[in-house]
């Protein structure tokens, strides 16, 4: 089963410790920790987990019922447990991922204490190889291609310059 965002996330805060939808949509919520970074709706985190649970990745694990309605508390199981951790220390394949996929895995990593540097520097020979191969075709682009390539290759370099400026700080933590 392919995974969206909405589920990596919503994996990855049950992989800390066993909770409930609500408190992942508070999370999540546009002024929620993890809504800062990457806003995620009631409904759309609801969904996710009914995919997580037909992954078998999550089960429930309790019923809460204190002042107010039940909610169901949910936990990672091993299966999920081991694909979370994979996902967080994967790096990015495309650039446009940054901005979503690697700062939510930044921020997750954070949450939980996680030493950033190993996905950091796999994440910087990712860029770097596409920043190699963007400048191994940069002479074959004219008009507007040229435009969209000279686009590509200074997001790839800011990219690249965002995650040498992490490692630098994370290693004199």
């Amino acid at each position: 089963m392919h995974l969206g965002l909405a589920e990596w996330i919503v994996l990855s805060v049950i992989d800390e410790r066993p909770v409930h939808g609500f408190a992942v949509a508070a999370l999540t919520a546009r002024d929620g920790e993890l809504g800062r970074v990457w806003h995620l709706p009631r409904p759309v985190v609801y969904r996710a987990l009914g995919r997580l649970l037909e992954a078998e990745m999550v089960r429930p694990d309790a019923v809460e019922s204190e002042a107010g309605p039940q909610r169901t508390v949910y936990a990672s199981t091993l299966l999920g447990h081991r694909e979370a951790e994979k996902w967080l220390q994967t790096p990015v394949e495309h650039v446009r991922e940054m901005r979503s996929h690697f700062l939510v895995k930044l921020a997750l990593l954070d949450r939980r204490r996680g030493d950033p540097a190993p996905v950091l520097a796999q994440q910087r020979e990712t860029l770097t190889t596409i920043a190699r191969a963007l400048d191994a075709e940069a002479a074959r682009h004219t008009g507007f291609d040229a435009v969209l390539f000279s686009w590509r290759r200074a997001t790839t370099a800011s990219a690249l310059d965002f995650v040498e400026d992490l490692s630098r700080a994370s290693t004199t933590r």
